[in-house]
């Protein structure tokens, strides 16, 4: 009786070292808060996290004057200000570029959407994309003739959103912008026109020629025009001309291009 008491404590205490060193086993193997990896081993592993957040942009909206007695669609230019025009207040986008055209009485055959960026921001690549989305899912929106055109920090947005989205853009006008010219092959197939001031000392013309070289060195066809007498402002004539719209105008995507693609 003795001998199966022994024995059966010693079965118990083997159990219990054995579940311990398990547990320690189990606790080595997962990755802690000090220790990311506990050995030489790659295992796989596995992170999840679900992220909510509210995107929110303040724009003006134009549609022509026909596109209420219509059911055709309607091209649409996205218009990126500058800097200068940040905030909360809509009347500053109207300072430069189309809306300044149409507050003076231009009219225009496209549907314009010009955004307000937020005080102390950058153009946000993603609010754009979503703002695009939210607009083509409410109008009449040609998908095949959807440009981008912006000045300065809206140049800039202009490339970047480009590069981002390489097949959505039927055409861009970037104007004293600049981008990434190490990514320009991204963009190679679509029509570009860049424009800059010569004697621009906020932002040097050197940035729109990279990008346009950088295009061209990869089979693309970008043009650029460059303003010999002019600074900063090479947005003031560039809008002042009807072709510059014309040329936009004329752009559009092949039918078999699929523009959700990155």
């Amino acid at each position: 009786m003795k001998t199966m008491r022994y024995l059966l404590h010693a079965a118990l205490a083997a159990a219990l070292l054995l579940g311990s060193a398990t547990a320690d086993a189990a606790k080595k193997s997962s990755p802690s808060k000090d220790s990311p990896t506990t050995s030489s081993v790659q295992k796989p592993a596995k992170f999840s996290k679900r992220v909510t957040k509210t995107v929110e942009l303040n724009y003006l909206l134009y549609l022509p004057d026909d596109y209420g007695t219509t059911t055709t669609k309607f091209p649409l230019v996205l218009f990126l200000h500058g800097a200068g025009e940040r905030g909360n207040d809509l009347e500053k986008v109207k300072t430069h570029g189309p809306p300044k055209l149409i507050e003076n009485g231009a009219k225009f055959p496209f549907i314009l959407v010009s955004p307000q960026c937020p005080d102390g921001k950058w153009w946000n690549m993603e609010a754009l994309t979503m703002l695009l989305d939210n607009v083509q899912s409410c109008l009449r929106v040609d998908k095949s003739r959807i440009y981008v055109t912006g000045v300065s920090m809206g140049g800039y947005g202009t490339w970047e959103l480009a590069l981002t989205q390489p097949n959505r853009f039927a055409a861009i006008v970037p104007i004293c912008g600049g981008g990434r010219p190490w990514m320009a092959r991204l963009i190679a197939h679509m029509p570009v026109w860049a424009f800059h001031g010569a004697k621009d000392k906020a932002v040097n013309p050197r940035e729109s020629e990279e990008m346009v070289a950088a295009i061209n060195a990869a089979g693309g066809a970008a043009k650029l025009t460059i303003y010999p007498d002019a600074t900063h402002d090479s947005w003031s004539r560039t809008y002042d001309n009807p072709e510059v719209f014309d040329w936009m105008l004329q752009q559009q995507l092949p039918p078999d291009v699929d523009t959700t693609k990155k």
